[in-house]
């Protein structure tokens, strides 16, 4: 859920394979094995380090299984590697986007403009509203960039510091972050999926965004109010530190609001409709900038010179925009907050983005995902029914397909007729792709939205899974509306 300009291609150009040669039964063969492969490998195998190159590779493993499926089917190898390149070269805005932000944390933590965030944001934001507090922020920055990936990129990653320093699971703050970024994402006009989604049911935008509040906000509202439950409950364990942390700020950086300068114009620029790409390149050099002018000793430290000649001042920048870095401070708790990966922090997510498009392009390659949602529609006959179909339907493609453009556009293409023969106005179905496709796709690790999220965020799906509580309840709002008929527009009352 990128905003319109993060990815290259045209998602409404996106096509289905069909083969009528391949039943439900053998679709599935590989989704199981999948499934199975994952759940050893994350449950007994190697837990939270998963990630770091194992779950990859049974991905691959994964689209093994389905080109096997496809060969017996009759699918040509060619033709499955000409999916995976499509579906490869479809993530190069993603992947742009995520060697940015690891560039952009590298210069924006030795500038001090992160740690400023901090040290401003824990004196006004205490443990007992803090989680609230960074769903409404979330919320507003998303809304004005249409880009839950950028919000996260900016704001999301100070929150994420502010919780670790104030002592609170990050997992929360994690989950409070992605709820309002996803939220102000969906009703945002600039966003990509708020335009797809529309476009594939045959509905006009705004008529979208207006029938989406009926279930959005309700959702967003629980969601702040269990928020506001938990920040009431949450030990302070974090507060009674505060001064010495806060001194420890101040001892390692030289603090000044003057540094709130570039996010500032980085959100402006992405207000303005500047690429993603740019704003964030900006913001890349602007934190170089900021980091010559205001710490001067810690880009020297890093650049590894004796004094601050211009051979050591750009080894400094490039060590921070490239590789791991850190900041050296008398508080121990700090240590892991004052570090940063730079673009090689994100190697990782990239690789694993890279295999899960592997494996959704061999199961669209095979006819794998055509088939899955067709079983699905042919399963229900009700308008209930109808609704739940495109719910299952959407998040199936989510973790088969690993791409949350694909969990828009196969259904929208499936079942915007079978809504036009329920008498269904084209903005249900509209709302139902964005209430289960768009926000859960954050909740997939491989899928390239939870695998990128993770990847900036610092903080695994599994981690901050039940406090996406927005995410995961949307799809079951939506479902609750279809159920008792609460504001289900027919194909008349349609404006």
């Amino acid at each position: 859920m990128q905003s319109q300009d993060i990815d290259p291609r045209e998602p409404q150009d996106e096509h289905i394979v069909e083969n009528k040669e391949l039943n439900i039964w053998e679709a599935l063969i590989p989704v199981f094995a999948v499934v199975i492969m994952l759940f050893y490998n994350v449950f007994y195998a190697f837990g939270d380090d998963a990630l770091s190159g194992s779950n990859q590779f049974i991905l691959l493993l994964g689209a093994a299984v389905a080109a096997i499926v496809g060969v017996f089917n009759k699918v040509g190898f060619e033709q499955m590697l000409s999916e995976v390149a499509e579906n490869v070269q479809s993530t190069t805005g993603a992947i742009l986007i995520l060697l940015m932000v690891g560039s952009l944390a590298g210069t924006w933590m030795i500038s001090g403009i992160i740690p400023t965030m901090i040290y401003y944001g824990m004196q006004v934001l205490n443990p007992t509203i803090f989680l609230a507090s960074c769903v409404v922020i979330c919320a507003i920055i998303s809304i004005a960039t249409g880009s839950s990936w950028t919000t996260s990129a900016t704001v999301g990653i100070a929150l994420i510091g502010i919780a670790d320093a104030l002592g609170i699971s990050l997992g929360m703050t994690a989950g409070a972050v992605l709820s309002g970024a996803y939220f102000g994402d969906k009703l945002s006009p600039l966003s990509d999926t708020t335009n797809l989604a529309p476009a594939m049911a045959g509905t006009d935008l705004f008529t979208h965004i207006r029938y989406m509040t009926l279930t959005t906000v309700p959702t967003i509202s629980v969601a702040l109010i269990v928020f506001i439950i938990i920040g009431l409950g949450l030990e302070p364990e974090g507060v009674a530190d505060t001064a010495s942390i806060l001194n420890s700020i101040e001892g390692s950086f030289n603090i000044s609001p003057w540094l709130f300068l570039v996010p500032v114009i980085v959100i402006l620029m992405i207000i303005k409709k500047t690429p993603p790409l740019v704003a964030l390149l900006v913001g890349t050099l602007l934190g170089g900038a900021a980091a010559l002018i205001f710490q001067p000793e810690i880009v020297q430290t890093i650049g590894g010179g004796e004094t601050l000649d211009f051979k050591t001042a750009y080894k400094g920048i490039m060590n921070a925009i490239t590789v791991d870095t850190s900041v050296a401070t008398d508080n121990e708790a700090l240590s892991d907050l004052f570090s940063a990966g730079g673009m090689s922090g994100m190697l990782g997510t990239i690789w694993l983005i890279i295999c899960a498009m592997v494996f959704g392009g061999v199961m669209d390659a095979i006819g794998a995902l055509s088939a899955i949602s067709k079983a699905l529609l042919k399963l229900f006959h009700t308008t209930f029914g109808l609704f739940a179909s495109t719910v299952a339907s959407c998040l199936a493609l989510n973790v088969t397909a690993s791409d949350q453009y694909l969990a828009i556009v196969v259904p929208g293409k499936m079942y915007a007729k079978a809504y036009r023969e329920k008498g269904l106005a084209p903005e249900n179905l509209s709302r139902t792709l964005e209430d289960s496709g768009t926000v859960t796709s954050v909740l997939v690790p491989w899928n390239t939205c939870g695998a990128y999220q993770s990847g900036v965020l610092g903080v695994s799906v599994a981690d901050y899974f039940f406090y996406a509580i927005f995410n995961w309840l949307s799809p079951f709002m939506t479902l609750l509306f279809a159920a008792f008929s609460i504001k289900i527009r027919q194909l008349r009352e349609s404006k």
